[in-house]
């Protein structure tokens, strides 16, 4: 393999689970944003289905450790800080420190 296909499929594991909490934590702010137009439920959207179906997990688990005070129609919100402040950093320091991550991006 030369250095760049070694840098893509050598590190698979980090690149899918970093690109994979990309996409769910852009997906909240998406449906944030999307709730805005859409009504709560509504069964026959499929962007906003899909929204759901991908942040769906994040969100119940983000409710666990949020104050009940704020509302639902801001959970999406505060996922996507949860997730792009904390977790996708913590995985990425778990990465780095088990020597799973590319050694371009840590220096």
């Amino acid at each position: 393999m030369t250095d760049a296909n070694d840098f893509l499929w050598g590190h698979a594991p980090f690149w899918i689970a970093i690109y994979a909490l990309g996409i769910v934590t852009w997906s909240c702010v998406g449906r944030f944003l999307l709730a805005w137009f859409v009504p709560a439920i509504h069964p026959t959207n499929y962007i906003w289905r899909g929204f759901v179906f991908v942040t769906e997990w994040a969100v119940r688990l983000c409710a666990l450790v949020t104050p009940r005070y704020v509302r639902p129609m801001f959970m999406p919100l505060v996922t996507f800080f949860w997730l792009y402040w904390f977790v996708r950093p913590l995985v990425f320091v778990a990465f780095v420190a088990f020597g799973l991550a590319p050694r371009g991006i840590v220096g």
